[in-house]
């Protein structure tokens, strides 16, 4: 649900100190908090499961393990900037605390009780999100970061899950013989040491504003991340948007890796060959697609948090 959608159900109230806010009922944004929770456990009650069994899953846990973001976080809920929740009593804990802010009757977050340092991070995350709307998107990785950082076989990352579905001969031959162009300084770090100097670009940390594009799957994936370590300003109907995203490009990664998948149900693309190369190429632009609006929401909300 958009930002406006959401809001169009919401009473106008006016919040003295602040912009005018709109006013979610008591009932009704219960109902959306007890909404959202069910939502959220459709995936964090099986990685629980999976946890606690000691059965990790190569795909659906790489959101859980790699992000690191808890369970209790991502099942809570929060209104987007902008909004105002009629009070009750006792408040949900994570509601009882800043940013939020009592008014009257009414609850809100309120972007003035923002520290100048997590001003400066929301504004950093911003322009990199808006750098990365901004720059041509790219079609043409073909998901070779997964090859590149089993290459050579010192480390493979999956090796207590799933097995290569290639010698590693084939895997070896396949990452020399195409160009390398990863432009994601997380997937690009995870090379290994011989491969990095075949990638076409040497993306930093420190510089991945001018390098990370719409094209690329981890950078789509990170919706989730940025949307994350924004909360509460994006609103949780928009966190678990790029949550449920970044499971299906997570899904597309890992099918067109050099791993054997199959006993979790997986067919693989086999980006080994050119058909596999346009299927990853179709897979990736469509759900390049799919991030735009996503993308475009979280500009918005940090836009209204920082005032811009």
């Amino acid at each position: 649900m958009s930002l406006a959608r959401e809001r169009s159900a919401c009473l106008d109230v006016a919040v003295s100190g602040t912009t005018t806010e709109r006013l979610f009922p008591a009932g009704e944004w219960s109902e959306r908090s007890a909404a959202h929770r069910a939502r959220a456990e459709r995936w964090t009650v099986p990685a629980r499961d999976r946890r606690a069994a000691n059965k990790p899953h190569p795909v659906d846990d790489f959101l859980f393990t790699y992000y690191r973001f808890s369970y209790a976080k991502i099942e809570e809920w929060h209104p987007p900037v902008g909004t105002a929740l009629e009070s009750v009593n006792p408040l949900p804990s994570h509601l009882a605390k800043e940013p939020y802010r009592a008014d009257g009757g009414a609850l809100i977050a309120d972007p003035a009780l923002l520290s100048d340092k997590e001003r400066a991070r929301l504004r950093w995350m911003r322009e990199l999100l808006v750098a990365t709307r901004d720059r041509p998107a790219v079609f043409s990785c073909h998901g070779l970061h997964e090859w590149a950082m089993v290459y050579r076989g010192d480390e493979i990352r999956h090796a207590g899950t799933a097995t290569l579905r290639l010698p590693q001969a084939e895997v070896d031959a396949l990452v020399e013989s195409r160009p390398l162009r990863c432009t994601h300084f997380d997937a690009f770090r995870f090379f290994h040491s011989a491969a990095q100097p075949l990638n076409r670009v040497q993306p930093t940390l420190e510089g991945r504003p001018g390098f990370e594009q719409a094209g690329c799957i981890h950078a789509n994936m990170d919706l989730y991340k940025w949307a994350f370590k924004a909360m509460p300003w994006p609103g949780s109907e928009l966190l678990l948007d790029c949550f449920e995203l970044a499971l299906e490009l997570r899904d597309l990664d890992m099918r067109a890796s050099p791993y054997d998948l199959w006993t979790f149900g997986f067919e693989p693309v086999r980006i080994e060959t050119a058909e596999g190369r346009k299927e990853y190429e179709r897979e990736q632009a469509r759900l390049a697609e799919k991030a735009v609006p996503l993308r475009g929401r979280l500009i918005a909300a940090l836009e209204e948090t920082l005032g811009i």
